[in-house]
């Protein structure tokens, strides 16, 4: 792996996902890459409140973990549907040299047949994947 130019890191607003942000932003800081943060949402209808603000309020967040773990400017990405698609998507349209995501959902035998974002995100990435320990 070369220069780390830019780094894609998801994120649900949950505690083992802020673990994967922050350990994305220390290399993005270390670095000199962009980070860029991505959360997905599925639109519901009839939903009283907005998804895509419970979005960007996860990306606020997420962007204040990552100036404090060393990540200098993050850029936010929001995205209807399926979480590993939208890194993946994400990682295509930036260019990404490393995608990082959190380990959680990877234990036990049932992972294959379940699909979690990590396994997914690791068998379609355009680039190396950085598997976090978040649990």
């Amino acid at each position: 792996m070369g220069a780390l130019q830019a780094i894609v890191v998801g994120t649900d607003g949950s505690d083992t996902a802020t673990k994967a942000v922050e350990e994305a932003a220390y290399l993005a800081g270390k670095t000199g890459a962009v980070l860029h943060i991505v959360t997905a949402f599925e639109p519901l209808r009839g939903e009283r409140f907005s998804p895509d603000a419970q979005a960007d309020s996860v990306l606020d967040a997420a962007c204040g973990a990552a100036r404090v773990a060393g990540a200098e400017q993050p850029k936010p990405h929001a995205r209807k549907g399926n979480a590993a698609e939208a890194i993946i998507a994400v990682a295509e349209e930036e260019g990404a040299d490393l995608i990082a995501v959190g380990n959680k959902g990877m234990t036990g035998g049932r992972r294959f047949l379940l699909g979690s974002v990590p396994d997914k995100v690791s068998h379609h990435a355009p680039c190396s994947v950085l598997i976090v320990r978040t649990t």
